[in-house]
């Protein structure tokens, strides 16, 4: 709760990336908050009382969310899918600004990647935006399995991590209010 609120701050692709992870960390405990508790908040030792009621009262919410919509086994929450949909209109209202070019060239330099990787993803082709985050996600799953990554892989990641990273950046400065400012 605590990390995922700095990062929603910080970072709104780390923070969609993270949640992702709450989300099958969830289920790994089978939507069930005395797993949760052994095995995630009690971990957190130094929490005072009071952190460790609100983050039970985070998962406990976040637990009724996933039940509510029908996530139990997969899928993703609302909200997050709300921030992916902000993410992907950001991208696209950036595509078509010309003041933003590079950012078009740096989309470019990754659609084979997204093209590849898509073609890869079966009947359903989720969006642009959505396959380089599953890419990234992907990514995260192996590295924490210790699987092998291909040198192919690794510089694929690179690039749309690179091109996460901008669109990240720019949603920020959109929230602020700073990124469609005039240029002088």
């Amino acid at each position: 709760m605590f990390t995922a609120s700095q990062k929603r701050k910080e970072n709104i692709a780390e923070y969609l990336l993270y949640m992702w992870q709450i989300e099958d960390l969830i289920r790994a405990n089978d939507l069930d908050m005395d797993k949760i508790k052994a095995n995630v908040i009690d971990r957190y030792t130094t929490l005072t009382e009071n952190q460790r009621k609100e983050m039970t009262e985070w998962y406990e919410s976040l637990i009724d969310m996933m039940r509510n919509e029908n996530i139990e086994r997969q899928g993703h929450l609302q909200i997050n899918k709300n921030i992916l949909s902000s993410l992907v209109a950001l991208h696209q209202a950036l595509l078509k600004d010309p003041r933003f070019a590079d950012y078009s060239a740096e989309f470019y330099k990754t659609l084979p990647y997204i093209v590849e990787l898509r073609s890869k993803s079966g009947d359903e082709k989720p969006g642009e935006i959505e396959t380089c985050f599953n890419a990234l996600y992907g990514m995260l799953l192996m590295r924490l399995q210790q699987k092998e990554i291909t040198p192919e892989t690794l510089e694929a990641i690179k690039q749309i991590s690179h091109f996460i990273a901008i669109l990240a950046r720019n949603f920020h400065l959109d929230e602020q209010d700073r990124l469609f400012e005039p240029k002088d």
